[in-house]
């Protein structure tokens, strides 16, 4: 807040000086100007955020001058001062939008008082101003939790992109809520009445991913022991999710795409084309950019899916966040396991808002229910937290890693260790990746989608998929 900067509009230069040097040495930023009409061309090209003034000035008079500010810059705080008081002058002043006004002569620190609360009520305004949602719009994106300006954005683009058909390709890290803005988008829709079907593309193995999308009739390949409808179908003027689209194969691309042109598929084995109406929204955390330029992706698919592109902040990036996540989080695994953790302390809030999140939300959502498991019920306290999030490293888990300069890469070293576990894990079990997961305290499916991107293989693996 010392760092503001404040233009002092005086005639008389002592007290101009006088006053600028007191605010300097207070550690603000100080313009000056002669009268109200300098201070006017002044205040174009400055940032200033607060503006003293003396009433009785040639030219511009402190009255006109407050009446002229407000019309160019209505947000600045204004703080008028006179030697010659009366109640009428007071009450022109402050209608004509003067924040307060004072008697000369005056504290010095009682006008820093004045300047600090009028900064304060700046800031509240600035929030107040905030784009607000329809509530019935926010109602229904309960589960989508954020205040900061990256989410209201973002709300505000899901209202926008709800009410039509256009593809939507949600871009963001792991956790950071992708199916959630789907399911928004189609709650939203006209077509909420209808399904919404999520299919995770990475999750699914690829000689059956596309019996998945497309459906099958009896007897088209082995174990086909009945017809059975797609996803594509059972979306049918629904919509359609297609989680971690960046793992397709290049023959389902090519399919994807006839369906999105054509608005008809073929299932597996048939002789003859449907119609389908459905709105694919499809998310991805990987660079597709990058994919298209590599040749791993149909650039003509990529512009299909784009069409309307959502970017998801993660969570190091807005942990404003955090203290609303961790309450919201608290409230309802608290009622769902009939525990009574009522808080988090100040230092274990600290400590969380310090840390970077790589899991973003879904390992933030993890670690609280976690934690009101485990703690039933009183305050959260830093000593309850993993050691990781109070910032201290288990032995050995820095072993081998050497800080070299320029040849040195965080990430890579952070997903070599990974990469470690995952594999001692693996071997631990036999290669069974469900205990694997159970031990490594993620997803099968999560596990699964790793190994195939880091093209990970461990050769005492029983069955692709045990």
């Amino acid at each position: 807040m010392e760092h503001a900067t404040i233009l002092i509009a005086d005639d008389d230069r002592k007290t101009r000086d006088f006053v600028a040097a007191f605010l300097s040495h207070k550690g603000y930023q100080v313009l000056q100007a002669v009268d109200g009409q300098d201070a006017l061309a002044k205040i174009e090209s400055s940032d200033a955020q607060v503006v003293l003034t003396d009433v009785m000035m040639p030219r511009v008079n402190g009255l006109e001058f407050i009446k002229r500010l407000k019309t160019v810059r209505p947000e600045l705080v204004t703080i008028a001062y006179s030697a010659f008081a009366n109640s009428e002058m007071t009450a022109n002043l402050l209608k004509a939008g003067a924040f307060f006004y004072l008697e000369k002569p005056f504290q010095l620190e009682e006008l820093n008082s004045h300047i600090r609360r009028g900064m304060e009520h700046q800031a509240l305004q600035r929030n107040s101003f905030k784009p607000k949602l329809k509530p019935k719009y926010r109602a229904m994106m309960q589960e989508i939790i954020g205040e900061s300006e990256s989410m209201i954005s973002l709300f505000q683009l899901i209202e926008k992109v709800a009410g039509s058909d256009a593809t939507v390709l949600i871009q963001g890290e792991s956790g950071t809520g992708k199916e959630l803005v789907a399911k928004a988008i189609h709650d939203l829709s006209p077509r909420r009445t209808k399904n919404f079907i999520p299919v995770n593309c990475a999750a699914i193995p690829d000689e059956l991913l596309e019996s998945e999308l497309f459906g099958h009739v009896k007897g088209s390949f082995t174990g086909a022991i009945a017809t059975r409808i797609g996803s594509f179908e059972m979306a049918d003027k629904g919509t359609l999710f297609l989680d971690e689209i960046g793992d397709m194969k290049a023959n389902l691309q090519v399919k994807l795409l006839r369906v999105l042109q054509n608005k008809e598929l073929e299932p597996v084995g048939a002789s003859h084309s449907k119609k389908v109406d459905v709105r694919i929204i499809a998310a991805t955390n990987q660079n597709l950019d990058q994919l298209v330029a590599l040749r791993e992706f149909r650039e003509d698919l990529y512009y299909r899916l784009s069409v309307i592109p959502i970017i998801l902040p993660p969570l190091r990036d807005r942990r404003d966040d955090i203290p609303l996540l961790i309450s919201s989080f608290l409230e309802k695994f608290n009622r769902n396991k009939l525990h009574k953790v009522r808080e988090m302390d100040a230092d274990c809030m600290e400590a969380l808002c310090r840390y970077d999140w790589p899991g973003n939300v879904r390992e933030l959502k993890n670690l609280l229910e976690r934690l009101v498991i485990i703690k039933e019920s009183g305050t959260i306290t830093l000593q309850d937290l993993p050691d990781k999030y109070r910032g201290i490293t288990s032995p050995g888990q820095a072993e081998n890693v050497t800080l070299t300069g320029k040849d040195f890469c965080l990430t890579n070293a952070v997903e070599e260790f990974e990469n470690r576990l995952i594999l001692q894990a693996l071997e631990k079990t036999g290669g069974n990746k469900k205990a694997a997961a159970k031990i490594l305290n993620i997803k099968r499916t999560t596990l699964i989608e790793k190994l195939k991107k880091r093209k990970l293989t461990y050769p005492g693996a029983s069955t692709p998929n045990s």
